[in-house]
């Protein structure tokens, strides 16, 4: 039975499946992704696993006392995480799925191409902001406070690890994401493309 009160609790190697199911529910600019890939695992596989494989001790879930309802996902050091990324993480993808043409031509390519080119995440503004994070909660568990619980877990996980600061990438379509981060304190510190960097000092 679920608990009155979601509790947040460090990933397990058991929520691995919820995670990924919270991920693909909300990875299309925070709505349901499911059935927009040949595979629903394929947006887990970009935006969640690599945090559970690389990163368990910045790896946290809202568990509503069945299973994880929402998560909070990051590193403390964004460079090394690339570096760990690309040597342990990047030939794990190369096994499950096909190498997309060069250029890219569907979505699914396009996401692919990303999953494959981690030195993306590295930016003039690590300096500064060396940590980031992805943060998701199932609909039903958003507008309560768990969010704010869970970035402020994430956030004493990555001062703890020596991070003086934490950046986020918003697609510029996500508005309610870009609007949940700047009532956290986050503020505007770079564009690139149609990705909005958003970052507050820890």
């Amino acid at each position: 039975m679920a608990t009155a009160t979601p509790v947040i609790r460090r990933c397990r190697d058991s929520d691995r499946d919820a995670v990924y199911d919270v991920c693909v529910r909300t990875a299309d600019a925070g709505g349901d992704a499911r059935g927009r890939y040949r595979s629903d695992d394929l947006m887990g596989d970009l935006f969640a696993g690599p945090y559970l494989y690389l990163e368990p001790d910045c790896s946290f879930v809202l568990d509503d006392g069945q299973r994880a309802v929402g998560y909070v996902l990051g590193t403390p050091d964004t460079a090394a995480f690339v570096r760990a990324c690309r040597e342990r993480w990047v030939p794990r993808l190369a096994s499950r799925y096909p190498a997309p043409p060069d250029p890219p031509v569907t979505p699914e390519d396009q996401m692919l191409a990303l999953g494959r080119q981690p030195e993306l995440m590295l930016w003039p503004g690590l300096a500064e902001y060396p940590a980031h994070l992805h943060i998701d909660l199932l609909p039903g568990f958003q507008g309560q406070g768990h969010g704010r619980r869970l970035m402020e877990t994430f956030y004493a996980a990555a001062a703890a690890a020596g991070a003086g600061g934490v950046h986020v990438a918003v697609m510029a379509a996500n508005v309610p994401a870009q609007g949940f981060y700047r009532r956290l304190g986050f503020t505007r510190i770079g564009d690139i493309g149609d990705v909005i960097y958003l970052g507050r000092k820890l």
